[in-house]
């Protein structure tokens, strides 16, 4: 019996030793594999980044500068001087520009344009995050700024499908002839009393209210106006934060320490509690109307969204981020093209008469308004608005693209996690594709014209004021009608003159870039009576 005890003793001793030995065993493999797997991790990451590198410094890129990178070579208008840099050191429509730390590929020819927009679009259909954006649109959560994915795909098929389809624009039509109309008798005014009138922040204010009553419809309309100047400087805002020196954009890293992105985000962070407290109260207002008033054709934004929020599980940050973004996306662009067709023609009085003469011939003396019905005789009319965008499209650069994989353009590898910058005004502007470039002459696009068969929709990559592919404007049936119908209106009511200073220096061009590119001084005319 004190053998066989011995034995069992020995025995479970001899098992506590291998138990002990196996739990040693155990805890080294816990503390080596993840050093292993973390060297291993980082070893691939450096040969990753590494051979990220090598396919850059194979890019056509001008002399750096050691930590700003070529942030010293992009003067004040951007689009210029990049568009220089491009013409010196840029091969095949293609250069890499380092910004700060970022290094950013700019595209500045249609065939390379092309390529990123149509023959590899799904490899460049993302966007890159990033404070402004994320904290603007509620998590970059909007249809501009969302990064690929399903989330962006529902967002979009919203905005195509439900609110900027053409059967919708079309409910807006009594909107924007009601808003024109109102112009038209403040202009009026102005004619009758002999006095000047500034047309650029008319502009802007006309395409606040349209976008508006399309936001907010009947809360607009029934004594709502007053909430219009607000949306209007929130959205002035808004493009001094997205079109300013943001430094996560070229130095992301520094934007990591606390102190800086306190710093970085106490303006963005204000902004953004106006715009939630408007919108907030906005739909609040939204969801206690009676459901017999939603259902009409002429339902807002706010009601098309609120109606489809289960559909799509949209939650209420998500229906916000659409909406900040349909004011953004309206207003802004909008205006600045209705700014620059009135100055080209001011500076071109030939081609004002000849587009008067045809508005006047096609709509006849008397009628109290141009209405939409008159707009599609008017070819003219297109033309001008066409070589407008050419040469001042709203949107120089459009919204960066993001590459979600390696892809051959131009023969150049482009590695992914690269933002690609579209310089549309450098391809527009190109000599190769366009005969005196740097020309206003709408007649380029009429019958018979070197750019008859060309239109802004996307589907011609050497005019691309909209971008194409899957990011593409989904505003253009929105604001193509508004920007004709105005300019229609100015043209038929009235005859323009310049002031004695712009007669005696011309009208001052200089430009300020942000979010989009505006002249910096207001378009101020003095409208007259036509003598019948």
């Amino acid at each position: 019996m004190a053998e066989w005890w011995a034995q069992g003793l020995h025995w479970l001793q001899q098992q506590q030793q291998h138990q002990e030995h196996s739990q040693a065993a155990l805890v080294s493999v816990l503390l080596v594999v993840p050093l292993v797997v973390l060297l291993l991790v980082r070893r691939i990451t450096t040969a990753d980044a590494r051979a990220r590198e090598q396919q850059l410094n194979k890019l056509p890129s001008p002399p750096g500068l050691p930590v700003i990178g070529h942030l010293h070579l992009v003067g004040s208008l951007p689009h210029i001087s990049v568009r220089e840099l491009a013409a010196k050191h840029g091969r095949d429509g293609i250069l890499l520009l380092r910004l700060g730390s970022v290094p950013s590929i700019v595209i500045s020819s249609a065939a390379a344009a092309e390529a990123v927009l149509r023959t590899h679009d799904h490899v460049f259909a993302s966007r890159n995050r990033s404070t402004v954006t994320e904290i603007l649109f509620y998590g970059s959560s909007d249809v501009a700024f969302a990064p690929h994915g399903e989330h962006w795909r529902q967002v979009k098929k919203i905005s195509t499908t439900h609110l900027l389809s053409n059967k919708k624009v079309r409910s807006y039509r009594g909107a924007r002839e009601q808003e024109v109309r109102l112009v038209m008798a403040h202009i009026l005014e102005a004619a009758l009393a002999g006095t000047t009138f500034d047309l650029s922040t008319m502009f802007y204010s006309f395409l606040n209210n349209i976008i508006c009553h399309a936001v907010f419809g009947r809360f607009f309309k029934e004594g709502g106006r007053g909430r219009n100047k607000i949306f209007q400087e929130l959205v002035e805002q808004n493009a001094l934060l997205l079109g300013g020196f943001n430094i996560e954009d070229y130095f992301p890293n520094l934007v990591r320490l606390n102190i800086v992105k306190r710093l970085v985000c106490a303006k963005i962070h204000k902004v953004h509690k106006m715009w939630d407290d408007l919108l907030n109260k906005l739909i609040e207002e939204h969801e206690i109307k009676p459901a017999s008033q939603v259902d009409t054709e002429e339902s807002d934004f706010i009601d098309v969204l609120l109606s489809i929020q289960q559909e799509y599980q949209l939650t209420k940050d998500h229906i916000k981020a659409q909406l900040v973004v349909m004011f953004q996306g309206g207003i802004d662009t909008a205006s600045g093209v209705l700014d620059y067709a009135m100055v080209k023609l001011m500076q071109n009085p030939h081609l004002l008469t000849k587009l008067q003469n045809e508005v006047r011939m096609v709509v006849p003396p008397g009628k109290e308004m141009v209405t939409e019905d008159d707009l599609d005789g008017m070819a003219y009319l297109k033309a001008v608005v066409k070589e407008t965008l050419r040469l001042h499209g709203p949107a120089p650069f459009l919204l960066p693209h993001f590459s979600m994989a390696d892809c051959v353009i131009e023969g150049y590898t482009i590695p992914s996690g690269i933002r690609i910058i579209i310089n549309s005004m450098a391809i527009s502007r190109d000599p190769n594709y366009w005969e005196s470039a740097e020309e206003f002459i709408p007649e380029r696009f009429m019958e018979g014209g070197s750019a008859a068969a060309l239109d802004y929709k996307g589907n011609d990559y050497v005019f691309v004021p909209f971008g194409s592919g899957r990011r593409k404007c989904p505003g253009i049936n929105f604001a193509i009608p508004t920007v004709e119908l105005m300019l229609a209106n100015l043209m038929y009511h009235f005859n323009w003159e310049l002031t004695p200073e712009s007669a005696k220096n011309g009208i001052d061009m200089t430009e300020s870039f942000g979010a989009t590119v505006h002249r910096i001084k207001s378009l101020v005319l003095a409208p007259v009576l036509p003598q019948n």
